[in-house]
């Protein structure tokens, strides 16, 4: 490949990782498995999960409660471009978030979870798509429910 090639595949791939949570977090969650292949997969080994296909995965996403309120920070995305249709990226995430939200403020708490993606992507029909999704959350806890101040 060539340089402006492989830049080009990077950057579409980067933009992936940051659209992915865009809608979870300001969009229609149920959305992001339009980022994803027809065959495309959401993994979490240490909670035994996997979703797999576009339809299983806006289902799954779609299922967010309506009331969560979530903003996520993503940092340090590496991406690895392997050939013209295949690359892969590595990229830190910190999720901050609250279940029971009506709308407002809701005073800063800490994260509830930190971790990473290793995901791999493939390139079909000229775009660049997320072909694999894996989660890995070495710090985690429950959302919490927020609960307006009394009047």
């Amino acid at each position: 490949m060539d340089p402006l090639e492989r830049l080009l595949a990077e950057r579409a791939c980067e933009r992936l990782v940051l659209d992915f949570v865009h809608r979870l977090d300001l969009g229609e969650p149920a959305s992001v498995a339009e980022l994803f292949t027809e065959d495309g997969a959401w993994r979490w080994p240490a909670d035994d999960r996997l979703v797999e296909g576009r339809t299983a995965l806006r289902a799954y996403f779609g299922a967010r409660p309506a009331d969560r309120l979530s903003r996520r920070m993503m940092a340090n995305v590496l991406v690895t471009v392997d050939s013209p249709t295949e690359a892969r990226a590595t990229s830190y995430f910190t999720t901050y978030r609250v279940d029971g939200h009506t709308g407002g403020m809701v005073p800063a708490g800490p994260p509830v979870q930190i971790g990473h993606y290793q995901d791999a992507f493939r390139k079909v029909d000229g775009e660049w798509l997320l072909s694999t999704r894996t989660l890995f959350l070495p710090f985690g806890g429950p959302t919490p429910r927020h609960r307006p101040p009394a009047a």
